[in-house]
């Protein structure tokens, strides 16, 4: 309300400084003709200006902003990977029975191309995603999460996730496997509870996945030197 107040006062302001300039011209030059000549020529201009204003120079402004602020996503979601991520998609991928059909096609190189990463994303949306949940260590799952909690958490507070819907699911999807561990008697599992951890297990996986591969593909377009790293630390290399 006080910002609309603002701009009506300046508005008001901005009026009365131009019909005061107005007045003065007319009593220096008395000339009303000229005077409404140069006016209709400015009125005649403002929808070109407008043109120009909104569909050019603030198209191109928020071309820049979007992409800072992707630039500014994938720097948290490289924390992410390195803090926690590529630990959490090791332990998905090593308890996923089907994992034998993408794992040959997810050894990242530095000859992958745009439609190489395509492809992978292909890939992994048609995988069935299937956990060997009696294998899973809850208990050392639990544990890791719980002390990356702050930091997921922190990450979650950043106002930049509101632009990537898919990395807030996924922040999301593994604060909800934590509850889920915390709440539960892990020693005393029952049958249900051991399907319900099965889905949020997969829902992570799935998550994880999915942005590890748009996380390469970024490294390698952006930061050469760090994709020869994360090249080294597939977690899919050793499988």
């Amino acid at each position: 309300m006080k910002n609309t107040k603002w701009q009506i006062k300046l508005g008001i302001m901005l009026l009365i400084l131009s019909a005061v300039l107005y007045y003065i011209n007319y009593i220096v030059f008395h000339d009303l003709h000229h005077m409404f000549v140069f006016l209709l020529e400015d009125l005649a201009f403002i929808p070109i200006e407008v043109l120009v204003v909104t569909l050019i120079i603030d198209r191109v402004i928020e071309k820049r902003e979007k992409q800072h602020l992707i630039q500014k996503l994938n720097i948290i979601i490289g924390v992410f990977f390195t803090e926690a991520g590529t630990e959490i998609l090791k332990f998905c991928a090593s308890n996923d029975e089907n994992v034998g059909n993408i794992k040959d096609k997810l050894i990242i190189t530095n000859n992958w191309s745009d439609s190489d990463f395509n492809n992978a994303v292909k890939i992994i949306n048609n995988h069935t995603y299937s956990i060997k949940i009696e294998d899973v260590d809850f208990e050392k799952v639990k544990s890791f999460l719980v002390s990356k909690k702050d930091f997921t958490m922190r990450l979650l507070e950043n106002p930049n996730l509101i632009e990537h819907e898919t990395f807030t699911e996924l922040l999301n999807s593994i604060l909800h496997l934590e509850q889920e561990l915390i709440i539960r008697d892990i020693s005393t599992l029952s049958k249900d509870d051991i399907e319900h951890m099965e889905i949020d297990v997969k829902r992570v996986y799935k998550y994880i996945l999915t942005e590890w591969v748009y996380y390469m593909r970024h490294l390698k377009k952006k930061y050469p030197y760090l994709f020869v790293t994360a090249i080294d630390n597939n977690p899919f290399k050793k499988m």
